[in-house]
């Protein structure tokens, strides 16, 4: 057996608290462990991204990029990473190109180092504009597969996305299983054509909702891959990673040995066990359970917890059975979609409304409408002919790139948002979530002013 030592991602301060929290760790609660956390020697952090960006404003009042340029300057040796979700940036619908541009600029500027991007739909073009993006910035792009299971999910489909894929001139392929899909053996199977056809890095992300990842992983480093996603063990397992230390200690003293430090893991997540109990309302009832059926709905874990949320909100949860039986019938409908953000929130949505009325698209989502209209961008099977009469009428989807058909949106934002914006990065957040980055400048304002009176008297 050749040697290669295997390289490691944490999520903690990202993916884990997304899919077991609802994203509602704060900054100061990553703080206390910056220091260790950047002596480990991981390949990458990831921590920033996905609906970290959303959930800091809508949430948690904090700005999203004053904690990356906090986790920055904590933490100056650790190669950062984030999460892109191509068109969509961080939000849940395409953006225009001078949006994306921009943003992908700020992020290179404050910090971030590897940009992940993908499409929930694995359609490059909605990938195009931010890798060239980060290219230009000079950071590394890790060019995403989103990994599922369909009648038209083939291992040829994969490898041909991961060729597209290198010839945009991304430096690492990622193989995404947001569901915990991955199997072992056809793990194996995936790496090792992805290896012999791309000569490439390849990185593997899962999660532990089906019980599948950690099994997977072992396969997956059999066949040749080159670095893993996990999570500190306070916020791994259930519908997160598997744990870094588990791994670490799976490989140790083996040719793929990762040669982090044991003992300075477990100081890291004796910290994380106090915060994991700190946001235990956020808590959601399958976090730690191993979910089997997961492997018909599909859904993935940031998703799961977040759905169950909703769920609870509106008095419904014990609608969540139901609402996972409806969800592969719907992506049937829409062309089996890999269910990722936004797709997993647009079939799930329905699915949701399907139940709750008790009639199958008798009442649309207008993301389903937009979707359907292919305004997210070309589905990887054909959509139901009967579900896009229901939805569409007599009207044509678009067969363009869906970002072709939106006017530039930097100088807009900058207009409407005006003097409530201190900074460009503010008026990217507007661009973004207009309504909910109004909401926070207005709170933001009001406390400054009220720490200035306090200091005055």
């Amino acid at each position: 057996m050749t040697a290669k030592k295997m390289q490691i991602t944490e999520t903690i301060l990202r993916d884990a608290h997304q899919s077991l929290l609802a994203t509602r760790m704060r900054t100061e609660d990553m703080l206390p462990a910056a220091e260790k956390i950047d002596r480990v020697g991981y390949w990458s952090l990831e921590m920033w991204g996905g609906a970290t960006f959303d959930a800091s404003l809508r949430f948690l009042k904090e700005c999203p990029w004053e904690r990356l340029r906090k986790l920055r300057q904590a933490m100056p040796k650790t190669r950062f990473q984030m999460l892109v979700r191509g068109q969509n940036i961080v939000g849940y619908h395409n953006y225009p190109d001078d949006v994306v541009q921009s943003f992908i600029e700020r992020a290179a500027a404050g910090g971030i180092d590897v940009f992940r991007i993908f499409d929930a739909m694995n359609d490059v073009r909605n990938m195009k504009t931010a890798i060239e993006a980060a290219l230009k910035c000079g950071k590394v792009v890790e060019g995403t597969i989103c990994y599922t299971i369909s009648p038209v999910h083939s291992v040829d489909y994969f490898l041909r996305l991961g060729e597209r894929l290198a010839e945009m001139g991304v430096q690492i392929i990622c193989l995404k299983d947001m569901g915990g899909l991955l199997a072992p053996y056809a793990a194996y199977e995936l790496v090792k054509g992805l290896k012999s056809r791309i000569p490439l890095p390849l990185h593997l992300h899962s999660h532990c909702t089906a019980g599948l990842a950690p099994m997977s992983y072992m396969m997956a480093i059999e066949a040749g891959v080159d670095i893993l996603d996990t999570a500190l063990s306070p916020l791994s397992q259930g519908s997160s990673q598997p744990a870094t230390e588990a791994i670490v200690a799976a490989l140790k003293d083996t040719p793929h040995d990762t040669g982090l430090d044991l003992k300075l893991l477990g100081e890291i997540a004796e910290h994380f066990y106090a915060v994991r109990r700190k946001y235990a309302e956020f808590e959601s009832a399958v976090n730690n359970q191993v979910k089997a059926d997961i492997l018909i709905s599909q859904v993935p874990g940031g998703m799961l917890s977040n759905l169950v949320a909703q769920l609870r909100q509106q008095k419904a949860e014990d609608k969540l059975e139901a609402v996972l039986a409806e969800m592969p019938a719907v992506r049937k409908d829409l062309g089996y979609p890999p269910l990722v953000t936004p797709t997993s929130q647009i079939c799930g949505s329905q699915a949701a409304l399907n139940v709750m009325t008790g009639k199958r698209y008798g009442v649309v989502a207008a993301e389903t409408r937009n979707y359907v209209m292919g305004l997210y961008g070309q589905p990887p099977g054909p959509i139901s002919e009967e579900v896009r009469q229901k939805v569409l009428g007599k009207k044509e989807p678009i067969s363009c790139r869906p970002a072709d058909l939106l006017k530039p949106g930097m100088e807009q934002a900058r207009k409407e948002i005006g003097s409530l914006a201190g900074s460009e990065e503010d008026v990217l957040s507007y661009a973004l979530f207009p309504e909910i980055a109004k909401e926070f400048f207005l709170w933001r304002s009001q406390q400054q002013t009220a720490s200035r009176s306090a200091d005055a008297a």
